[in-house]
């Protein structure tokens, strides 16, 4: 049975801005989560991807901090009080963005730090004063030594994401954070993954926490449909656009394990006429910021991405995510496949599976408890540039070895067959060793050596006038002049 919003008796401010935003009814993590956190307990929230964790733990925490609102200018009237940590930009900027939107009717106020920006206008913001914090490890630790935020009176603490924020990449960044921290202090962990090593490591941050799992740990949401195809590494493209046009699929997420794979699949997709845009690490943020805004307004169908874009992003009403490559983390598997399907909407999942991906294959059954099939796909001939080939079975193998049909199938360059070489009778004759008393031809010409046992082939020096006389010659002339005189 659905609860509510009206049920946890919020602020009018709080619950005003719930209404504008269209929201009635809490997911079961939020009618969970939201009581508990209004007593002031530790949580650690495990729920699917895209049930509303945010709200989960933004709405009870502006609550607590109502007492504190206050229309000063004064930067000591408004210390931070709750630091929200991410581990991606995009997900922290989303986060900060419905913080706002829950708090904009009341004066608490909040802002975002995050890196791949300039520092001066984050700088700014944190000079004027701000009881919400939303930021990345990293930044975080840049501001904090350049004393442009002091955490001494901060009450609460949410590791949102928090399996990858206790990753051992996090971890030293954000032992750091927490030192700066009071001992006192309520912090809360909200995540879709949960493995034992995690549950233990957040136990020593956590005091006397309540654990909350609304499912099944790392179950994937039931609204998802998961489909495994076999395809061969050089197929996937192809693959991709038969399923796009198949399926109906207008609008999608496309996930690639590496970032110069992701960026090369984008230009690719380009050149066939489809709107298509890469987001991966080495772009810049502002790049990155622009793709992902475009994506959300329509104007991009295809998000061509690492797993950069696969936790916590939503984007709603996206119908599909396409695994061109296996995750090596079967965590990540999970949270890639939580782009679609949000909020109770139906979507499509569909992975390529090669025959190397076996193992990771394996580790992502095991996770998610559910034994996958994969199946073969059949592969036709793009009808608009390879003019109707006929289809072949694709089971993962190259099956085929006419290269001319390999060239109309994929779409690559032709092989240019080299003109054979013009014979040479004198460089095709074998290999003859020269006469034993055989001379080389330098030395047919050479001069005999002369009396003194020098080379014939060393000039003898020129004989030149002496420009001046010894100077034994010159002190006799100067001697006998003087003589005479």
């Amino acid at each position: 049975m659905t609860q509510a919003f009206s049920e946890l008796s919020l602020a009018e401010p709080l619950a005003r801005a719930i209404a504008e935003m269209g929201f009635s009814a809490m997911t079961p993590i939020q009618a969970q989560a939201i009581p508990v956190v209004l007593q002031g307990r530790d949580v650690m929230g495990a729920a699917q991807t895209g049930t509303g964790k945010t709200a989960a733990f933004s709405l009870p925490l502006l609550q607590r901090m109502l007492k504190h609102e206050n229309a000063s200018t004064s930067p000591a009237r408004h210390p931070v009080r709750a630091l929200v940590l991410l581990p991606t930009r995009e997900l922290a900027d989303q986060v900060a963005q419905q913080i706002a939107l829950y708090a904009k009717h009341t004066q608490l106020r909040s802002t975002v730090v995050f890196g791949g920006m300039d520092m001066k206008p984050q700088t700014l913001e944190l000079k004027k004063g701000v009881e919400i914090l939303v930021a990345t490890p990293g930044r975080l630790l840049d501001h904090i030594e350049a004393k442009n935020c002091v955490l001494n009176q901060v009450e609460y603490v949410v590791l949102d994401e928090a399996d990858r924020m206790l990753d051992i990449g996090f971890l030293p960044d954000l032992q750091r954070i927490l030192s700066y921290l009071p001992k006192q202090r309520t912090t809360l962990l909200f995540s879709a993954t949960f493995s034992s090593e995690i549950k233990r490591l957040a136990g020593s941050y956590l005091q006397d926490p309540v654990t909350i799992e609304v499912a099944r740990s790392n179950a994937t949401a039931s609204t998802i449909e998961q489909r495994f195809y076999r395809v061969d590494e050089d197929d996937k493209r192809q693959a991709l656009k038969q399923l796009l046009r198949e399926k109906g699929v207008k609008q999608a997420f496309v996930f690639l394990n590496s970032k110069l794979g992701c960026a090369r699949m984008a230009r690719a997709l380009e050149r066939d006429g489809l709107n298509a845009v890469a987001l991966h690490g080495d772009k810049s943020q502002d790049e990155r910021l622009k793709a992902l805004d475009a994506f959300k307004k329509g104007e991009v169908d295809l998000l061509i991405c690492t797993d950069v874009a696969a936790r916590g992003l939503d984007i709603k009403d996206v119908p599909a995510v396409f695994n061109l490559d296996i995750p090596f983390n079967a965590e990540d598997y999970v949270h890639r496949i939580g782009r679609t399907g949000r909020a109770g909407a139906s979507g499509i999942a569909i992975s390529f599976v090669t025959g190397r991906d076996t193992k990771q294959l394996a580790e992502i059954e095991k996770l998610i408890g559910k034994k996958t099939e994969v199946e073969s796909l059949l592969l036709g001939a793009d009808q608009s540039r390879f003019g109707g080939a006929p289809a072949r079975q694709n089971d993962g193998q190259r099956l085929w070895s006419d290269p001319q049909a390999r060239v109309e199938l994929r779409g690559e360059r032709p092989v240019r067959i080299r003109a054979p070489r013009a014979s040479d009778p004198f460089f095709d004759q074998p290999y003859q060793p020269p006469a034993t008393d055989a001379r080389p031809a330098w030395e047919g010409n050479a001069q005999p050596t002369s009396a003194r046992g020098l080379s014939p082939y060393i000039k003898s020096r020129k004989k030149v006038a002496a420009l001046l006389r010894p100077m034994a010659v010159a002190e006799a002339a100067e001697a006998s002049s003087g003589a005479t005189i």
